[in-house]
């Protein structure tokens, strides 16, 4: 019985040498969400908002997101185009620097969930999966939330 014990204690203790303090196996293992959030819309498109930790000693980078509340998620930034904010697919995915903080904000970085599947009511959440640029993926609970600002034009073709 003490040598089993003692097997085990040896064997636990391995396997959480092995994966704490270590590297994150994968790019979506190394960022924690916060404050997740979306836009209420009755329909059309709205915007997905979060807080984001990248735990990692080196950059990862979302590349995609989906969500069955809407038919495709597209990568935003805004810009300044002649001193008017427009909103514009964000090239090359949402980099996370090593041990940085990155804000999904209105005005800036954001998630656009275009051709919504349904009304997004005050209160009720939304499932986004984000996908990194080493194909792992993080699934995202976003509370759907009034907000009145978020006035830029859209740049692209993009009509809001």
């Amino acid at each position: 019985m003490r040598a089993s014990l003692t097997a085990f204690v040896l064997a636990a203790g391995l396997l959480v040498g092995c994966s704490g303090g270590g590297r994150p196996p994968t790019d979506a293992a190394a960022v924690h969400v916060h404050d997740a959030w979306v836009k209420a819309a009755d329909g059309g498109m709205t915007a997905a908002f979060a807080h984001l930790n990248n735990g990692a000693d080196r950059e990862v980078r979302i590349t995609s997101a989906t969500t069955p509340a809407a038919a495709r998620v597209e990568l935003h930034e805004v810009v300044r185009d002649g001193g008017m904010p427009t909103m514009q697919p964000k090239q090359g995915g949402i980099a996370l620097p090593a041990g940085a903080d990155v804000e999904l904000v209105p005005g800036g970085d954001h998630l656009m969930l275009m051709d919504l599947t349904a009304p997004l009511t005050p209160g009720s959440d939304v499932e986004i999966t984000a996908t990194f640029d080493d194909g792992s993926t993080l699934p995202i609970t976003a509370q759907v939330r009034e907000f009145p600002g978020a006035d830029e034009h859209y740049g692209g073709g993009h009509h809001g």
